[in-house]
């Protein structure tokens, strides 16, 4: 792969240095991000250094990993998950100076210009990528989508008001057990006797007629099940609620199906840190009384996520990563990569005779959570062993249920899937 030519300018002259050749651009960017001494002919003074072109190519897949990927494992883990390396370089030359401004964006006010046209452009480029209707708010908010899991019920609905769970994994049920706390729950269909595998037939769901809203979890980051299609709220007053966090921006959403998306933003589209709630405007305002300011959607919206002080940097790495799904073709294009590398795994498990199991039913099984276990368990710690040794990290299965998991959201380039489907191919080979 060919990696554009980089030059650095340093000082107020400009003084070009054609000496300076690092060893990849990851690290010298690294090396950018702090402040400089220069010393020339015999003088010290403070250098100001910047980089003036950055790798950027295209393949399937993903962006093709710039120089110094060498140095870079494939990260298969659940969140914090891998992000495109081309984000991570970007963010990494703007760290010392955005954009000239003579601070980085950890450093500037998030009531200053500068950062109200960082979250700015991070909404705007987000309601174009999922199309969100003009009469939906897009709240960047934090303490992750576990603090939605209270923050819903306070802001939908009335101590006395049923809400109905359908339940397809563990972050579902903790969304039903939070959810008692502040109104009445009722679980119309859990999958736990089946050990979540399955995604119930929505016509068979037997809906409670006064329920507020309807809430699902769209993907199952543990168990691997997602839902492939929604279903309709029988309530002509209710709506339909989903946390997305681990499929948010994996492929095209009606937004008009539901009440509120709402998503942890360190699966696909960012760091930890980061929640995005995306509200429909005539559901805003109906609180209840003991909801905390911070829990309340009016506040929010009212100061267009600007309250109090946001995760300014985790929102400038999802407007970064907006800009990239964007110009990558937006989310048909993205899923149509995403489908691909799935059907790479789960074609490799099946071909594999039962040496590779994936417990869950294939017409629900994730696009972005792959778990498989090995017909002989005992195997497994060897296996994720040895897939370290080659640079593939965090395939572990989560504590709750053990084996393996392959975590391929966005970021994770085909290269990486391809890796692993070779690595599972020369494993079973030598232990089957």
């Amino acid at each position: 792969m060919a990696a554009s030519t980089n030059s650095f300018l340093v000082g107020n002259n400009n003084t070009q240095i054609p000496s300076l050749k690092p060893k990849s651009i990851s690290q010298s960017l690294l090396h950018l991000a702090k402040p400089n001494t220069l010393h020339l002919a015999g003088k010290t003074k403070p250098a100001s250094v910047r980089c003036i072109s950055s790798p950027t190519q295209i393949q399937d897949g993903a962006r093709s990993a710039p120089t110094g990927s060498q140095d870079r494992v494939f990260n298969f883990a659940a969140g914090p998950a891998t992000l495109p390396e081309n984000v991570l370089l970007k963010a990494q030359a703007d760290l010392y100076n955005w954009r000239g401004s003579g601070m980085s964006v950890m450093e500037m006010s998030h009531r200053g210009k500068e950062f109200l046209s960082i979250i700015q452009k991070a909404d705007s480029d987000l309601r174009q990528l999922l199309e969100i209707p003009s009469e939906y708010s897009v709240l960047f908010l934090q303490g992750g989508a576990t603090t939605q899991f209270a923050g819903l019920p306070l802001n939908l609905c009335k101590p006395d008001d049923t809400v109905d769970f359908v339940v397809t994994g563990s972050w579902g049920d903790k969304a039903v057990k939070e959810a008692k706390k502040y109104c009445k729950t009722s679980v119309i269909w859990s999958g736990k006797s089946d050990k979540y595998t399955k995604v119930p037939s929505f016509d068979a769901l037997e809906q409670s007629p006064d329920a507020k809203y309807l809430h699902i979890c769209a993907n199952e980051t543990i168990h691997g099940v997602e839902f492939k299609d929604y279903p309709v709220v029988r309530n002509p007053n209710g709506f339909l609620v989903a946390d997305m966090s681990s499929n948010f921006c994996s492929k095209p959403v009606d937004v008009s199906k539901f009440g509120v998306i709402y998503g942890g933003a360190q699966k696909n589209v960012g760091p930890s840190g980061v929640t995005i709630v995306i509200i429909r405007k005539d559901l805003i305002g109906n609180a209840q009384e003991i909801t905390p300011v911070m829990l309340d959607y009016k506040i929010h919206d009212e100061n267009s996520s600007l309250y109090n002080t946001p995760p300014c940097f985790g929102i400038y790495m999802c407007g970064l990563v907006f800009e990239d799904l964007l110009e990558q073709g937006g989310l048909k294009e993205v899923e149509r990569k995403n489908q691909r590398k799935a059907d790479l795994l789960y074609n490799a498990i099946e071909e594999s005779k039962g040496f590779f199991k994936c417990p869950v039913e294939k017409s629900v099984r994730s696009l972005m959570n792959v778990p498989f276990t090995l017909e002989k368990s005992e195997l497994e710690g060897e296996f994720i062993k040895e897939a370290a040794k080659e640079k593939m990290v965090q395939l572990k299965g989560h504590r709750s249920v053990g084996g393996m998991r392959a975590s391929i959201y966005n970021a994770m380039p085909l290269s990486g899937v391809e890796k692993l489907v070779a690595f599972m191919k020369d494993f079973q080979a030598k232990h089957a």
